[in-house]
Formats: C-alpha cells, structure tokens, sequence
C-alpha cells in the first residue's frame, strides 16, 4: 500500500504542466476589458502544482486574426486525466468483467487500459474531470480576485464560482470533437430506422445524465404502444359511446404502474453497466448562489457563507408558499373563464348549427391550451426567482424545491379542467374533447419553442459565421478558431429539467383520462418519436456542448411520475365506479358503490407492493 501511495505522489510531482501542444477539451471565456493582472492570477493557479493549490491543467489562449482574445483553451495530459479519474472516483469495468472504482496505482488490471491508449476515458469524461478541477480550484490565502477589490474571496472558496458571480468569467464550455459528433449524428438520427437508440454511444459522447434522458424517453415511447395498439381500435368501435371505458379503464391503472417498476430495473442495468450506479455521492460544495455571512462549516470546518435555516423556512412559508398559492387560485380562475367560453360556444352552436359552429366548439379548448402554455412559462421564471431568493445552500435542495414548484403548478394548470369536467361536470363528450384538445396542442407549441425555432436561428447565425470565416485568411489555427467562435455563441443547454417536465405531463394525460380518449396514446407515441429525433438534433447541433454529469437514476423525477402513478390509479377506479355498468351493480346503496371502489384502490396498492417490491427482487 506504501508502495502505491508513493506511486501516485510521485506522479503527481512529475506531472508537467507546461506543453504547448495539447488537445484542447474546454474553453474558458473571460469577460471583455478584463485586467491582465486578473488574467495573469487565473491562468497560474490553473497550471500550478496541486500542491501548490493549483489544478496542475494546462491552458494556452485562443489566437484568432485579431490578436489573443479572453479566450482560453484548456487541457490536460494523458497522465493527469488517469490521476483525476481516481480524484473523481469513475467506476471502470476491469478484465474480470466486474466494475470497480479507479485507481491510478491498478490501473493496469482494468479492461482495454494500456499507457499509450489515450482512448480509455472517454471525452466526456475527460471534459468532467476537468470541469472538477476547475470548480475545486480554491482561494488559500487570498482576500479578493487581483484587480477586481469588490470580488472578495476567503480561505477555501471557490475561485471559479466567484469569477462567474462577478462577472469575469463569461463562461466555461467542452469543446465538441467533430469528427465524433458526426459519426454519432449519422449513427443517432441521420437516417431514419425502426431501432433502438445507440444510448452507449450518446454516454460516450454526452454523459450519463443525458444518455438517461434519451433512454428514459424512448422506454416510454415503446411503452406506450400497448396503449396506442389497443385504444386505436377502442377508439373506432366505440366512439360515440362515452360510457364503455371500463375495460380501457382498468388496463390504463395497472399499465401506469407497471411501466415504472420495469423502467427501474432497466436504468439499474445501464447505469451499472457505465458505471455509475456504484460511484459515491461526493460531498456537495455551496451552489454559486448561495450567500450569507462567512462562518465556519460544522462538517469540513473550512470558512464559507453561512445563512441561518429559520430565515430560509420564513422566506419558504411566508413568501414562496402564499405566491404559490396565488398562482394557483388564478389558475383556477382562468379555467372557470375558459368554461363560460365553452357555455358560449356551446349555445352559439345551438343556435346556428352550421360548419363554422362546429369548428367555434374547438376554440375554447385550443385558446385555453395556448394560455396554459404561457402560463407555465411565466410562472417557471417566477418559481426561479423565488426559490433562488429562498438561498439554499446546495444544488439539490435548490432542484427539489424548485421541481416542486413547478410541478405543483403545471398539474392543477394542465389537469384542473379536466378533473372538474369528469368529476363535477360528469361530461365524457367535454371531457374526450379537452383532453384531445389540450394534448395536441401542447405539443405542437413544445415542438415549436423547444426545437424548430431555436434550430433555425442557430442555422441562421452558423451561416453568417461560415461566411465571415471564409472571407478572412486560412491558417493552422483558423479551424479551431472558428469552431470555439461558432460554439461560444450557441445556446447552453440548461439541462433535463424541461424535457422531463414534458414527459411527465404527457404522462398525465395519457394515464388520467386516455380511457375516454383512447387515441391519447397513439398522438403521445407519434409525439415522442418526433421528440426523439428533435432533441438529439437540438443537443448536436443547437446546443453547446453540455458537461457529463454522471447519475445513476432519473432522481427525483421518478418519484414524481410515481406520484402521478398513484393519482391516476385513484381517478382510474374512480371513473370505473361512475361508469353506468359498475353503477348498474349497485342500484339501492351509493355507499356501498363508494366502499367497494376504496377497497379494489387499496387491495390493488398492497397486491402490486408485494408483487413487486417482494418476489420480483
């Protein structure tokens, strides 16, 4: 063990950290008129020793026609890449096929390793260390950012963190390898094929985090078939029956449940196979926002800002949650707005029964569905805000807070109407109507904001951007020159939030009332494919590309689609309970009708629980 240690020291004292020619993995890019004493102080600390409290990377500037610009190139040898693998605990599969975490001092009983082979981590996970690296560059001694007094720093805070709030570091991105994302873009979606996704590859390429999503999603599509497959022809010989859905009904409450269970096994059987289902939860360091008075932490004892947890919960429960709840009575307003504009319709149709007034029945549910979407996105920015100015202390925190904001909303936004046309209203032919109303039209406005426009105004800008470049000199360092400038300027991909916040209400619709609109499914399938190829070309060619961050599960995400699970397991037997044949059943006690649907809920949640929390493990 001595022996090893020493190893591992002594490549760390050798490691060199001044060659000029090195693949560059990730840009830095400093804000315009920064000082040269600022740039000077960075750029030393990201190539000092480790022991000297540096990163031991190595960094060059971006040489374009116009001179050095504040843009620098990062990079590391191959050498201190397998040292920081071990830093940030990647787990490797080793020549016995079984996975362990890595270490430099072993390295040589791990599948495929070899000192001249530079293709045993990939470039994601190459660009991850780096990105470690960077974050853990920490103040030691000094008081301020040199140059900027206004910046302070204290002992063992971040340096990159502190740029980034301050203003001096714009930011900080991988680099796309081109070769590679034009194998993947061919490979992923440059031709259209019935299969599955090349999702090793996509890890590869982008993380796991990523990589996760799209298995998520195409699950989810394949899913769905059994659904589309059956309510297709549900839909066709009953479709002016609102009343046989029992049948539909009970295969909609056992099908929700069952897919997530299954989805559970297969995200273990990926992650374990990248590695990641095994790899420590590191500690969490302050998220970038996070303020206070400085103070010492109780658990690291290093210095850092510390905010006082009462004042947190009275910002939480006497800001947060009164706006929340606002938001939420105004929604309820707007939907009791949207159904006197069905009543008009309604008696308009009545009185004229002519084409158009058929067509005027539709515009109620397609008005309110676009409002729903504006909403939504007004309301995203404002939970932002509020639970940034909650101030919580870590990334997670910070996350789960704000997806139960957000979540919170968009149910009683999405599905408010439709509970109260079932369950108030009793109108099946109403509620057929919103529920296809309200699903296609959401998707056709995400397909619209989330992939078509962004990609054609990131077409628009390349092509300027390849005409400016042509028309300048060509030299050794105009190609990396105009692929840092091309990607500088795109879009950042601010992370799987979005997509699976759509997911998640597709889901509602499609396990809440698709038993009355059987045809849910079907649009649902057809969505995702579409959403399958638009996402994949939207992170390869209108993103920047997107730091791996590895992750064994989809985290708190699946909690909330079992949560929605569970609703549409309740609403399910609800709707079984109301329909004239299980009413039939019952015709002297109502009470009786009620017991009889509570108790098939219960023996229903305590047989699937045995079933697959027990035998199935």
């Amino acid at each position: 063990m001595a022996e090893k240690t020493k190893e591992v020291v002594e490549s760390w004292s050798f490691l060199d950290t001044v060659e000029s020619n090195f693949t560059p993995l990730v840009v830095i890019e400093l804000a315009k008129g920064t000082k040269e004493e600022t740039i000077e102080w960075f750029t030393k600390r990201i190539v000092d020793k480790k022991a000297n409290g540096g990163a031991q990377l190595l960094v060059k500037p971006l040489v374009t026609e116009n001179g050095v610009e504040n843009i620098y190139l990062v990079g590391a040898s191959h050498l201190r890449l397998l040292l920081g693998a071990e830093t940030v605990g990647l787990v490797k599969e080793c020549s016995d096929k079984s996975m362990r975490t890595f270490t430099y001092s072993s390295r040589k009983t791990f599948k495929d390793f070899a000192d001249d082979n530079h293709n045993f981590l990939t470039m994601a996970e190459c660009q991850y260390i780096i990105k470690h690296e960077l974050e853990n560059l920490r103040a030691k001694n000094e008081k301020m950012i040199p140059g900027y007094p206004q910046a302070k720093l204290y002992p063992g805070k971040s340096i990159v963190r502190r740029l980034l709030t301050s203003g001096i570091l714009v930011q900080i991105f991988p680099l796309h390898d081109r070769e590679e994302l034009k194998k993947l873009r061919h490979r992923w979606y440059g031709r259209v094929k019935v299969g599955y996704q090349p999702l090793d590859d996509i890890r590869c390429y982008f993380g796991e985090t990523i990589a996760l999503y799209f298995g998520f999603l195409e699950y989810f599509t394949f899913a769905l078939i059994p659904m589309a497959v059956i309510g297709i022809p549900y839909y066709v010989f009953a479709w002016e029956d609102y009343d046989k859905y029992v049948m539909f009904a009970t295969f909609n409450l056992l099908w929700s449940t069952v897919i997530l269970e299954v989805w559970k096994r297969i995200c273990a059987i990926l992650t374990y196979r990248w590695g990641t289902l095994l790899m420590k939860r590191q500690f969490e360091e302050p998220r970038p926002g996070f303020h206070g008075v400085l103070g010492i932490n109780p658990v690291t004892g290093r210095e850092e800002p510390v905010y006082s947890s009462v004042k947190r919960q009275l910002r939480i429960y006497l800001v947060s949650l009164p706006f929340v709840c606002l938001c939420l009575y105004f929604s309820l307003y707007v939907m009791m707005i949207y159904f006197d504009l069905e009543q008009w319709a309604l008696d308009y149709h009545k009185e004229n029964e002519s084409n158009f007034s058929s067509l005027m029945l539709y515009v109620p549910s397609i008005i309110y569905a676009v409002v729903i979407e504006i909403m939504n996105r007004i309301y995203r920015y404002a939970a932002e805000f509020l639970t940034s100015w909650e101030n919580h202390r870590l990334e997670s925190s910070y996350q789960n807070h704000l997806i139960l904001k957000v979540l919170v909303f968009n149910f009683l936004n999405c599905f408010a109407s439709l509970f109260y046309i079932a369950f108030v209203l009793f109108d099946m032919k109403l509620l057929r109507q919103s529920l296809a109303t309200l699903l296609i039209t959401s998707q056709i406005l995400n397909q619209f904001a989330e992939s078509l426009l962004p990609y054609w105004l990131q077409k628009r800008y390349n092509r300027r951007m390849k005409k400016r470049m042509c028309s300048q000199k060509t030299d050794r360092d105009l190609s990396i020159a105009e692929q840092v400038n091309m990607e500088k300027e795109m879009g950042t991909y601010l992370g799987t939030f979005d997509d699976y916040l759509e997911l998640f209400l597709q889901f509602g619709y499609v396990s809440l009332f698709s038993c009355v609109y059987p045809l849910a499914a079907v649009f649902a399938v057809l969505n995702n494919i579409t959403e399958i190829y638009s996402d994949a070309l939207k992170m390869c060619r209108v993103y920047k590309r997107p730091f791996a961050e590895p992750t064994a599960n989809i985290g708190v995400w699946q909690l909330a689609f079992e949560t929605m699970s569970v609703i549409s397991v309740v609403t399910n037997c609800i709707l079984i309970g109301m329909s004239p044949q299980v009413d039939a059943l019952f015709p002297d006690s109502k009470m009786d009708l009620v017991l009889t649907v509570a108790l098939v809920e219960l023996t229903y949640f305590h047989q699937f629980n045995i079933c697959f929390h027990g035998n199935m493990i």
